[in-house]
């Protein structure tokens, strides 16, 4: 969230920022809005000083037994006022907070220009696609000629955009589960965290979802409970309107989590197997720091995501998203995107962010290291999407007789398999 001083102090800023995402914004509205809220408290503050006179001068007559009657009125119609004048300051700031809460992120100035995605900035690749000598099969296919997902019964048991793993299918992801978990925990130095799945309004507040993008979300009726999106809302809300110690930044936080999206306004768009669906399951970095050392904690916690990859010995680039592909709380994200041989692309498997002070301005996240305390930065991102590691996997390993070649770094989790075998 903005920090109302900076729309007021350098407008033209703001303005740039907003057109960089594609995203005007009426700052004289805003502005407007300010200045009747400040206009208010000041007229509220000089009431308080008439009050404050109109007390004194009435115990001075009262204790010279002097007619006070005059003195008591005007407190009267400053009492009034002033009544008035709260309600247009409560109003305002309400307005104002509405308002403020609707602004995306101020990009960095490291992110491009650009419309959507397909003016993003490829960084860098890793690895090389496999070749084939045979026709691929997409995940869809490899995964039901195995036996190991069924989408059919997923449909008859939910509904359509979610799936039924059963056999290797589930072994393999709980086994990248682990394998992430324990990487991101023994290799780079992750707290693990179990979270709750369920949270309320003010964490899916904190985070940037609501109240703009309520419609993506799965809520509980009657009831102030949202189904998380990401575990990047339990555990950035970890300590929402707390103040931490300087010197026990950065926090890093890793979580499991199973996430829910209803993925509204994706109709049509990869409605077949496991790239889109309502529930994945996906392993999330959390990250807490100080602003000077945020830019350098992205470029770590995006080497964490690519470790991951790395280890599967999956091909990836890194792209650097541009502003009008640029997500709401995000100054700068980099998109991880792997090979997915059946669509001859590359797909998002990760995205990793850092939101400087935008949700902990939300959440009040700060940290003392003199005397007055200062908001954290927060960053985050999947380390990764178990789902498409899946696809990514089945794709890229499948081999001409049906079977699935398991990467050498996830046979432990797989009691030393080295292959899905193939079905007759």
């Amino acid at each position: 969230m903005f920090d109302i001083k900076l729309i007021r102090n350098n407008p033209e800023l703001v303005r740039a920022a907003m057109e960089k995402r594609n995203a005007p914004v009426d700052l004289d509205t805003i502005l407007a809005v300010d200045a009747k809220r400040r206009s208010a408290v000041y007229e509220m503050e000089q009431l308080r000083a008439r009050q404050n006179q109109a007390s004194e001068t009435i115990a001075r007559k009262k204790k010279n037994r002097e007619d006070a009657d005059d003195v008591i009125e005007e407190m009267k119609q400053i009492k009034e006022q002033s009544a008035t004048l709260e309600i247009v300051v409560r109003q305002a700031e309400e307005d104002l907070q509405e308002i403020l809460l609707s602004l995306p992120n101020l990009p960095d100035e490291t992110v491009p220009f650009g419309k959507n995605e397909e003016d993003n900035q490829v960084i860098r690749h890793w690895g090389e696609p496999p070749a084939f000598d045979f026709e691929v099969k997409d995940h869809v296919d490899i995964a039901e000629k195995l036996g190991i997902v069924d989408f059919s019964r997923a449909a008859k048991i939910a509904g359509a955009r979610f799936t039924l793993s059963l056999g290797y299918g589930a072994q393999i992801e709980r086994a990248l589960i682990n394998f992430m978990l324990d990487a991101h925990t023994k290799l780079h130095g992750y707290t693990e965290a179990l979270p709750p799945l369920l949270v309320n309004t003010p964490s899916v507040q904190g985070t940037g979802q609501l109240p703009k993008f309520s419609a993506d979300l799965f809520k509980v009726d009657n009831t102030d409970y949202w189904l998380i999106p990401t575990a990047e809302v339990p555990v950035t809300n970890i300590h929402r309107d707390e103040i931490l110690r300087e010197e026990d930044l950065p926090k890093y936080y890793v979580a499991y989590t199973p996430c829910f999206r209803s993925e509204a306004g994706s109709y049509g768009k990869d409605t077949r197997g496991m790239i889109r669906v309502h529930q994945f399951n996906k392993v999330e970095l959390v990250k807490f720091t100080t602003p000077e050392t945020s830019w350098d904690e992205l470029e770590k916690l995006t080497a964490n995501a690519e470790y991951i990859l790395q280890q599967l010995g999956l091909a990836y680039r890194v792209v650097n998203l541009c502003g009008g592909d640029l997500g709401f709380s995000s100054a700068k994200t980099y998109d991880l995107e792997v090979w997915v041989p059946a669509q001859n692309t590359y797909r998002e498997i990760s995205s990793c962010s850092n939101f400087t002070d935008f949700q902990a301005r939300r959440a009040n996240i700060r940290f003392r290291r003199d005397k007055k305390p200062e908001f954290v930065h927060t960053l985050n991102g999947s380390g990764l999407a178990v789902g498409r590691t899946v696809v990514a996997i089945l794709e890229n390993y499948q081999q001409e007789d049906g079977s699935v070649v398991i990467p050498e770094a996830l046979r432990p989790y797989m009691g030393g398999l080295t292959q899905i075998p193939a079905r007759p």
